[in-house]
């Protein structure tokens, strides 16, 4: 996940896990209001990170998306005429930019920069403007346009000026949708660790200047849902998203957790109360003491879990006497991640993650990621931090709804490479 530092805990992950390309499909509409997006994984070698997006009405807006090196990259158009861009969907963040010209100082990327002089619905947005403040980082320039500064925990940074645009999306029927008057950040000097297919970040945290904040309203309400794929599923098989009212997640098998509300928006927060392997229960501060709300949030952009030091040395440690191989301890590639040596996937044990309200059972599948041919590692990593991070790796193969209009997080089991989007 892309998380600014002005936002988020500074959690520094440093994950030897290699890279996945994937490929996002076209949207399908449904019935219920909302639209759905197709996640489909590209050929690759061995992988583990992940990242994602994507929900309208019959004959709605669509937005595709591809993925290139673990980011998912959600293309959309910007400005008028409509000029197309890719930007990581990141759910871990708010503001949407792009890189555009003048831009002397920013990372090299394939595709030619947006130009704001080139389109006729380009509006720099005043510093005097309520639109400016939405933002923590807007700032007065001489020109009294709203500059701003974006940085995250990944030492990436973008500055420049805050500006409203049309944001063009594609329905199912081929129809261009329009949404005007989107707020979005004109990047005039980016940095950090950017490839150069990507064109800036779409943002799709809860906060008020994300996209899902922004368009909400327009597509019946503020929510969306995700099928994810588990890893190692063939690259035909796509995954699924959903914003919407369509997007709705119901029916026999579903438990509920509350989103924990607090003053940053961007997170999706929960409360983990604690952490079963097998049949023996972790709880999350080692003792029988309460647990802070909101100690966890839900990341599609971030691939392990992150566990606090503490609770992820126990899980490590009950996972390794359940397991009956033996740890790799001899190869400096893994460094200190429990892995094993093994051509298939491990038979057991299964991890329950005990959210507040609901228990969410997780397969090896979920749990054991390849780095490499015959290994298997378990996807999961600490950090000093109290809180920690639910990661996709456990995410996959469970339909997950984020209902932002009735703060909750629904989770039904589902085979997700069987899962079908409504039908239109």
């Amino acid at each position: 996940m892309v998380y600014p530092t002005s936002f988020h805990p500074r959690l520094v992950i440093i994950i030897f896990l290699m890279l996945l390309p994937l490929n996002f499909s076209a949207i399908e509409a449904n019935n219920d209001g909302g639209f759905s997006v197709n996640v489909i994984r590209k050929n690759s070698p061995h992988v583990l990170p992940l990242r994602l997006s994507g929900s309208a009405k019959a004959n709605s807006p669509q937005s595709p998306i591809n993925a290139y090196l673990g980011h998912y990259l959600m293309e959309l158009s910007i400005g008028t005429p409509p000029f197309r861009i890719y930007g990581i969907a990141d759910t871990g963040s708010d503001l949407t930019w792009t890189q555009c010209v003048p831009c002397n100082n920013c990372y090299k990327q394939r595709n030619p920069m947006f130009d704001p002089q080139k389109s006729s619905s380009y509006r720099n947005i005043s510093c005097d403007s309520k639109l400016c403040h939405k933002l923590d980082t807007g700032v007065c320039s001489p020109q009294k346009r709203c500059n701003y500064t974006y940085a995250y925990a990944s030492s990436a940074m973008t500055q420049g000026v805050l500006a409203q645009e049309t944001i063009t999306l594609t329905s199912t029927t081929g129809k261009p949708v329009p949404l005007k008057g989107i707020v979005f950040g004109c990047g005039h000097n980016d940095t950090g660790g950017f490839n150069d297919r990507e064109m800036g970040i779409i943002g799709l945290g809860g906060g008020p200047v994300s996209l899902i904040s922004q368009i909400g309203a327009s597509f019946g309400g503020k929510m969306f849902s995700q099928c994810l794929v588990p890893f190692h599923t063939d690259v035909s098989v796509s995954s699924k998203m959903s914003f919407g009212k369509g997007s709705k997640v119901s029916g026999k098998g579903v438990v509920s957790t509350p989103l924990v509300a607090k003053q940053d928006k961007t997170p999706y927060f929960v409360t983990l109360l604690g952490i079963s392997v097998g049949n023996n229960y972790l709880h999350f501060n080692g003792s029988s003491q309460s647990v802070a709300k909101g100690n966890m949030f839900i990341d599609s952009g971030t691939p392990p879990t992150i566990l606090p030091t503490q609770l992820y040395v126990r899980v490590v440690a009950q996972v390794r006497s359940q397991v009956a191989l033996t740890p790799i301890t001899d190869d400096e590639d893994l460094g200190s991640e429990l892995c094993y040596r093994t051509t298939n996937n491990l038979g057991g044990p299964v991890l329950t993650a005990h959210f507040e309200g609901a228990d969410v059972k997780l397969s090896p599948i979920q749990t054991f990621i390849s780095p490499k041919d015959g290994v298997f590692c378990l996807g999961f990593t600490n950090t000093s931090s109290d809180g920690g991070i639910y990661g996709n790796f456990a995410q996959s193969n469970y339909l997950i709804g984020f209902d932002l209009e009735r703060q909750v997080v629904s989770f039904k089991p589902t085979d997700c490479t069987k899962h079908k989007l409504s039908p239109a």
